[in-house]
Protein backbone atom coordinates (compact mmCIF):
# COMPACT_ATOMS: atom_id res chain seq x y z
CA UNK A 1 0.00 0.00 0.00
CA UNK A 2 1.49 3.08 -1.05
CA UNK A 3 1.49 6.04 1.60
CA UNK A 4 1.73 9.46 0.39
CA UNK A 5 1.40 13.16 1.74
CA UNK A 6 0.01 16.38 1.37
CA UNK A 7 2.51 19.05 1.60
CA UNK A 8 1.19 20.29 5.23
CA UNK A 9 1.57 16.72 6.36
CA UNK A 10 5.29 16.43 4.65
CA UNK A 11 6.19 19.91 6.12
CA UNK A 12 5.54 18.75 9.32
CA UNK A 13 6.97 15.03 9.09
CA UNK A 14 10.51 16.87 8.15
CA UNK A 15 10.18 19.48 10.44
CA UNK A 16 9.90 22.46 7.84
CA UNK A 17 7.44 24.89 6.37
CA UNK A 18 5.17 24.06 3.83
CA UNK A 19 6.86 27.11 1.76
CA UNK A 20 9.98 25.10 1.95
CA UNK A 21 8.43 21.51 0.64
CA UNK A 22 7.13 23.42 -2.19
CA UNK A 23 10.29 25.25 -3.21
CA UNK A 24 12.00 21.31 -2.96
CA UNK A 25 8.91 20.46 -5.24
CA UNK A 26 9.39 23.34 -7.92
CA UNK A 27 13.42 22.86 -7.51
CA UNK A 28 12.72 19.10 -8.13
CA UNK A 29 14.75 18.17 -4.99
CA UNK A 30 11.20 16.10 -3.85
CA UNK A 31 8.87 14.37 -6.82
CA UNK A 32 5.17 15.21 -5.99
CA UNK A 33 2.20 15.36 -8.18
CA UNK A 34 -0.97 16.73 -8.36
CA UNK A 35 -4.22 14.75 -8.61
CA UNK A 36 -6.93 16.08 -11.18
CA UNK A 37 -8.18 19.12 -9.46
CA UNK A 38 -6.34 17.71 -5.93
CA UNK A 39 -3.72 18.74 -3.69
CA UNK A 40 -0.39 18.09 -4.65
CA UNK A 41 0.94 15.01 -2.72
CA UNK A 42 4.39 13.13 -2.09
CA UNK A 43 4.97 10.09 -2.19
CA UNK A 44 5.99 7.95 1.41
CA UNK A 45 9.22 6.63 -0.14
CA UNK A 46 10.42 9.76 -1.38
CA UNK A 47 9.72 11.46 1.78
CA UNK A 48 11.92 8.97 3.48
CA UNK A 49 14.41 9.53 1.36
CA UNK A 50 14.31 13.50 1.69
CA UNK A 51 14.55 12.86 5.38
CA UNK A 52 17.26 10.93 5.21
CA UNK A 53 19.91 13.45 3.50
CA UNK A 54 18.72 15.99 5.40
CA UNK A 55 19.57 14.19 9.01
CA UNK A 56 22.48 16.18 10.35
CA UNK A 57 25.97 14.58 10.04
CA UNK A 58 28.00 14.29 13.04
CA UNK A 59 30.14 18.06 13.47
CA UNK A 60 33.77 17.29 12.07
CA UNK A 61 36.23 16.27 14.81
CA UNK A 62 33.35 14.74 17.20
CA UNK A 63 34.15 11.71 19.09
CA UNK A 64 32.88 8.75 16.74
CA UNK A 65 30.06 6.84 18.88
CA UNK A 66 27.51 3.82 17.93
CA UNK A 67 24.55 6.07 18.78
CA UNK A 68 23.03 7.14 15.66
CA UNK A 69 20.29 8.88 17.48
CA UNK A 70 21.29 13.14 17.85
CA UNK A 71 18.62 15.09 18.31
CA UNK A 72 19.91 18.98 18.12
CA UNK A 73 18.15 21.22 20.13
CA UNK A 74 18.05 24.40 22.38
CA UNK A 75 18.21 23.83 26.25
CA UNK A 76 14.57 25.44 27.70
CA UNK A 77 14.79 24.19 31.34
CA UNK A 78 17.36 23.32 33.96
CA UNK A 79 16.41 22.18 37.23
CA UNK A 80 18.94 21.20 39.93
CA UNK A 81 19.87 19.96 43.12
CA UNK A 82 22.43 18.78 45.17
CA UNK A 83 23.34 15.82 43.40
CA UNK A 84 21.32 15.52 40.20
CA UNK A 85 20.48 17.96 36.93
CA UNK A 86 16.78 17.18 34.93
CA UNK A 87 17.50 19.15 31.55
CA UNK A 88 15.25 19.79 28.95
CA UNK A 89 15.55 20.09 25.28
CA UNK A 90 13.21 21.58 22.70
CA UNK A 91 14.63 19.45 19.31
CA UNK A 92 12.32 20.41 16.78
CA UNK A 93 8.71 18.80 17.66
CA UNK A 94 10.21 16.79 20.09
CA UNK A 95 10.99 17.65 23.66
CA UNK A 96 13.80 15.68 25.44
CA UNK A 97 14.37 15.28 29.41
CA UNK A 98 17.77 14.02 30.24
CA UNK A 99 18.44 13.14 34.12
CA UNK A 100 21.93 13.72 34.67
CA UNK A 101 24.55 14.50 37.62
CA UNK A 102 24.91 18.38 38.63
CA UNK A 103 28.89 17.94 37.93
CA UNK A 104 28.16 17.17 34.41
CA UNK A 105 25.42 19.94 33.83
CA UNK A 106 27.45 22.63 35.41
CA UNK A 107 30.53 21.65 33.22
CA UNK A 108 28.93 21.64 30.49
CA UNK A 109 27.36 25.29 30.84
CA UNK A 110 23.78 23.84 30.44
CA UNK A 111 21.14 26.54 30.79
CA UNK A 112 18.61 27.87 28.72
CA UNK A 113 19.35 29.04 25.62
CA UNK A 114 22.13 27.01 25.03
CA UNK A 115 22.62 24.83 21.92
CA UNK A 116 22.79 21.20 22.92
CA UNK A 117 22.73 17.52 21.19
CA UNK A 118 20.69 14.86 22.89
CA UNK A 119 22.45 11.59 21.75
CA UNK A 120 19.54 8.93 22.37
CA UNK A 121 20.82 5.04 22.67
CA UNK A 122 18.44 2.39 23.55
CA UNK A 123 18.50 -1.41 23.60
CA UNK A 124 14.72 -1.10 22.86
CA UNK A 125 12.62 1.65 21.20
CA UNK A 126 8.70 1.17 20.69
CA UNK A 127 6.83 2.68 17.58
CA UNK A 128 3.18 3.44 17.18
CA UNK A 129 1.13 4.10 14.42
CA UNK A 130 -0.96 6.86 14.50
Amino acid sequence: MATSYRIAEAAALLGVSDDTVRRWVDSGRLPARRDAAGPTVVEGAELARLATQLREAPEPGTTPSSARNRLAGIVTHVVRDTVMAQVEIQAGPFRVVSLMSREAADELGLEPGVRAVATVKATQVSIDVP
